[in-house]
C-alpha cells in the first residue's frame, strides 16, 4: 500500500505541473470590434467566429467578451485561442437548434454513432493550447431538443475532442441543454474555480479502450447539476480535489476504467439544488458510485485510486463500487470519510464479473445512516445492481467477490434502530476488521454475516446498543 500511495503523490505533482492553458498574448480581440450586438436577441456568432479565427491566424491571444449578453449558436474555438468572458458577460446559446453543430469522434469509439447529440455551443476539435475563462457566465439556456436524447436533451456546452493542454477556469456554467463540459480522448485538461448551476451533468469525459483521457485535473470547482457532477469512463491520471458537490443524481459517476484516480477534499451534500430534468426530484444519489460496465461493455481496469478526506451528508449511499463482467479492478484505499445522513443504502463493494476486486481499504470511515428498517430474512436473494445504488438486506456494508478487504478504525452508526445485519460479506478471500465499530439494536439478528469468507481476521471488533 506505501508503494500505491507513493505512486499516487508522484501523480499529483505531474498533474499540477501541467501549464495553464491560459493565453498569455499580448493580442485581445474584443467581439464588440467585430459588430458583436450584446443585446441578447441578435445572433452574434458570426462576430464571435471571426474574432476567433482573427485571433488564430496571428498566433493566439484572447478573444474577449465584454459585459453584455451574446446569444449565439456554436463557435468554434481554435489553437492558441482564449476565449475570455469579462465579468458582466454572458454567452447565451440560441433557441435555433440549426444553428449548432457537432464534432466527428474518432470511429473506433462508440460515441461516434451518435452524430448531433454532441452538438455543442463552444466546440473545439484536434486542437491545442485552448481555455475558457473569466468571470462571466456561459448560459446554456435549457434549449430543448424533441429529438435529442431522451427526446429533450439539446447541445452540450462546450465540447472538445482530440484536444490537448485545455484550461476552463473562473467561469459559471448555467443551466446546459445537456453536459456542460463533455470531452473525448484529449489530454492534459485543467478545470479550476469554475461552477455548474443546473443543467445535466457538469463535467463528463471519456476515452477509448486504446485512448484514456490523460491528466485531467478537477479542483476548487463547485456543482449544483441535476445530473451526475463528474463522469465518464478511460481515464488516466485523473484528480479531483478541493470540490462542492451537490446533485440530484450521482456525485461521481464512473462508467468504465480508470487508472491512477485521486478525490481528494470534497463535500457532497443533497438534496439537489437543482431538479433531475428528465425526472423532476432533487434527491441524491450515490456520493462516489464507480461501476465500470454499468452502462455497456467498457472492458479494462479500475486500479490506483485513492478516496481521502470525504465528507458526505444526505446522499442515499456514500459509496457504491461493483464490477461487471469483462472488468477487472485492481487496488482501491478509502481513507478518513466522514458520511451523515444516509438514507438508502449501505456501501457496497461487488464484483459481478469472473474476477474479483483485489485489494480494497477503508480506513478512519464514519458512516452513519437514517436506519429504522424492521428485520428481513438473512437470506434473501441479493440481485446484481442496475445503474445506482439500491436498497439491501444489510444496512451498513455489502461485500461481495473480493481477494482482499480490510476494515481499520471503521465506525457504522445509525439514527434509529434497523435490525438488518450489520455487515454481509460473501466470496472474500481475506476479511480483516481492525477496530471495526458498530451499533446493533438489543433484540436484533447476527450483525455480521459471512459466506465462503476464507480467511477473517479481526481486532478490537465492537458491537454498541446505545452511544
Amino acid at each position: 500500500m506505501k508503494n500505491r500511495v507513493g505512486i499516487l503523490s508522484l501523480v499529483i505533482v505531474a498533474i499540477l505541473s501541467i501549464g495553464s492553458g491560459v493565453s498569455n498574448a499580448a493580442d485581445d480581440f474584443n467581439v464588440r470590434d467585430y459588430h458583436a450586438v450584446a443585446d441578447g436577441n441578435t445572433l452574434d456568432t458570426s462576430a464571435i467566429q471571426k474574432a476567433i479565427d482573427q485571433c488564430a491566424a496571428v498566433g493566439g491571444g484572447r478573444v474577449i467578451l465584454p459585459p453584455g449578453k451574446y446569444l449565439s449558436g456554436t463557435v468554434c474555438l481554435k489553437s492558441n485561442v482564449t476565449l475570455f468572458i469579462e465579468a458582466g458577460a454572458t454567452l447565451i446559446g440560441t433557441k435555433d437548434l440549426n444553428e449548432y453543430r457537432h464534432p466527428i469522434p474518432p470511429a473506433s469509439m462508440p460515441e461516434a454513432k451518435w452524430g448531433k447529440w454532441h452538438r455543442a455551443l463552444i466546440l473545439a476539435e484536434n486542437a491545442e493550447n485552448i481555455a475558457v475563462a473569466g468571470q462571466g457566465t456561459i448560459d446554456g439556456n435549457k434549449v430543448f431538443d424533441p429529438t435529442g436524447e431522451e427526446k429533450m436533451r439539446g447541445p452540450h456546452t462546450f465540447v472538445f475532442v482530440n484536444s490537448k493542454n485545455v484550461t476552463v477556469r473562473d467561469v459559471l456554467f448555467l443551466d446546459a441543454a445537456n453536459y456542460a463540459i463533455f470531452f473525448m480522448v484529449s489530454d492534459n485538461v485543467d478545470i479550476r474555480n469554475a461552477r455548474f448551476v443546473g443543467g445535466w451533468d457538469g463535467v463528463h469525459f471519456r476515452g477509448a479502450p486504446d485512448r484514456d483521457c490523460k491528466n485531467v485535473t478537477i479542483t476548487a470547482c463547485e456543482f449544483y447539476t441535476g445530473d451526475d457532477s463528474i463522469a465518464g469512463r478511460y481515464w488516466l491520471n485523473t484528480l479531483i480535489a478541493d470540490c462542492i458537490v451537490n446533485s440530484s443524481c450521482n456525485g461521481i459517476r464512473l462508467i468504465g476504467p480508470a487508472k491512477h484516480l485521486i478525490i481528494h477534499d470534497c463535500l457532497f451534500f443533497g438534496p439537489g439544488r437543482r431538479p433531475h430534468r428528465t425526472s423532476n426530484r432533487h434527491n441524491m444519489l450515490a456520493g462516489i458510485n464507480l461501476q465500470p460496465g454499468a452502462w455497456d461493455a467498457t472492458k479494462g481496469n479500475l486500479d490506483d485510486v485513492l478516496i481521502s478526506d470525504i465528507t458526505m451528508h444526505k446522499v442515499a449511499a456514500p459509496f457504491h463500487f461493483s464490477l461487471k463482467p469483462g472488468n477487472t479492478a485492481g487496488t482501491i484505499l478509502v481513507d478518513r470519510v466522514t458520511a451523515t445522513g444516509v438514507y438508502r443504502a449501505a456501501a457496497s463493494v461487488e464484483s459481478w464479473a469472473q474476477q474479483p476486486f483485489k485489494n480494497v481499504v477503508f480506513r478512519d470511515v464514519t458512516i452513519t445512516y437514517e436506519g429504522g428498517v424492521k428485520p428481513k430474512k438473512t437470506d434473501e436473494k441479493i440481485n446484481a445492481p442496475g445503474v445506482d445504488a439500491r436498497t439491501l438486506p444489510a444496512w451498513g456494508f455489502f461485500a461481495r467477490n473480493i481477494d482482499q478487504l480490510q476494515f481499520d478504525n471503521v465506525r457504522l452508526r445509525y439514527e434509529q434502530d434497523d435490525f438488518r445485519p450489520v455487515l454481509i460479506a460473501d466470496r472474500i478471500e481475506t476479511l480483516t476488521l481492525r477496530d471495526f465499530d458498530y451499533q446493533q439494536p438489543p433484540d436484533a439478528p447476527e450483525p455480521l454475516v459471512m459466506t465462503n469468507v476464507k480467511h477473517l481476521r479481526t481486532w478490537n471488533t465492537k458491537k454498541q446498543t446505545k452511544e
